[in-house]
């Protein structure tokens, strides 16, 4: 991806609020420089010409979902062309991405998918999107909000519309910036959140890190999971900044990332991320700092109570539990801690569970 161009998706369920969101991210960022562009959803076009994602007919079925896979891919693409020529910095917003289509299929069939188009699950998902804003649909706890007269195709009953929203959560469960905006605020602040978000992402004003963390025990099954494997190796210091490389795969399949952080509090950072090729990858190593150990670590995402959880197994150097991780939560009361999980210690803005001072043991 062109470093100057930053793709981002906003998804969610029905009547979540995408298309003013959508708007304001225009008129936001337009007045900052950036050259926007918003990709509009594909399914609706596919639907309003006509095409049956509802039939019986499973050749049909996985066909129309092929398609509309494939045209995602292109349509992206081209637009991702047309900003790359605008010798300005670029923000993509997608309504809706890649794995926005696995929410609508089984296991089965979604596997089916990928091998026909020879894709996997960290090209589509990884290795495509800067971060993904999933808004809430107004059924989870704005009800009386949720209305069906502001979109002709929307037909999805409350019952229906959390269920949607809910599997589109799990699909993009394992995202390194998955982000997930409910409605335990007023609808302006949701979108002024939607705005935060995409402003931590792109470094511009605004791009504090709020993060909690716990050790903790497992006891019990973590639901909808996605696990990947980490590398991540800290680089000598540039201009005072610290920097870090960090691997990210699955099943073999990787995305690389170079980040560049500044300390502003104990627990409040600003950071600066982007996405680098492996050969980059392989040559800022050559860079590594001496004085700090290469982290590898097991994580685990998933979803609780529309909260995104991160819970870190450290393979190399060890550390006596999991490290469980919250972002974008203001104190300990705003986190539903999940069932599954036994808190031992909150050790939120303590200096020895630092990933960078773990790297000195």
């Amino acid at each position: 991806m062109n470093s100057s161009i930053t793709k981002i998706v906003l998804t969610g369920g029905p009547c979540a609020g995408k298309t003013t969101a959508l708007a304001r991210i225009v008129e936001h960022f337009s007045g900052l420089g950036y050259y926007v562009i918003t990709v509009p959803e594909a399914a609706t076009m596919f639907s309003q010409s006509g095409v049956d994602f509802q039939t019986a007919d499973k050749r049909l079925f996985i066909e129309s979902e092929r398609q509309l896979m494939e045209f995602q891919l292109e349509i992206e693409d081209r637009y991702e062309r047309i900003a790359a020529c605008s010798g300005r910095p670029s923000l993509i917003i997608c309504d809706r991405g890649t794995m926005d289509i696995k929410a609508y299929l089984t296991g089965e069939l979604w596997d089916e998918l990928l091998v026909s188009l020879d894709k996997t699950v960290v090209e589509l998902r990884d290795a495509r999107y800067a971060a993904v804003i999933h808004l809430a649909t107004a059924a989870k706890g704005a009800e009386k909000y949720y209305t069906l007269s502001n979109n002709a195709a929307r037909k999805e009953t409350p019952e229906q519309a959390r269920a949607i929203d809910d599997s589109l959560m799990t699909a993009w469960t394992g995202h390194p910036h998955l982000r997930v905006i409910g409605n335990d605020c007023g609808f302006e602040e949701k979108i002024n959140r939607v705005l935060k978000e995409i402003s931590h992402v792109l470094g511009v004003p605004q791009p504090i890190e709020i993060e909690r963390k716990y050790l903790v025990e497992l006891n019990g099954t973590i639901p909808n999971s996605n696990v990947s494997h980490i590398r991540q190796t800290y680089l000598l210091p540039l201009d005072g900044q610290e920097r870090r490389l960090r691997m990210r795969g699955e099943n073999g399949h990787n995305v690389y990332f170079l980040t560049t952080k500044i300390r502003l509090a104990s627990d409040r950072n600003y950071e600066h991320e982007c996405q680098i090729s492996e050969k980059r990858y392989y040559e800022l190593l050559q860079e590594a700092n001496p004085a700090k150990r290469t982290i590898v670590k097991n994580r685990t995402c998933f979803l609780w109570m529309d909260q995104y959880f991160e819970l870190d197994e450290f393979i190399e150097p060890q550390i006596d539990h999991l490290m469980l991780e919250i972002e974008d939560a203001e104190d300990e009361a705003s986190v539903h801690f999940p069932p599954f999980l036994r808190k031992i210690k909150d050790v939120t803005g303590n200096p020895d569970y630092y990933n960078t001072n773990i790297a000195r043991r």
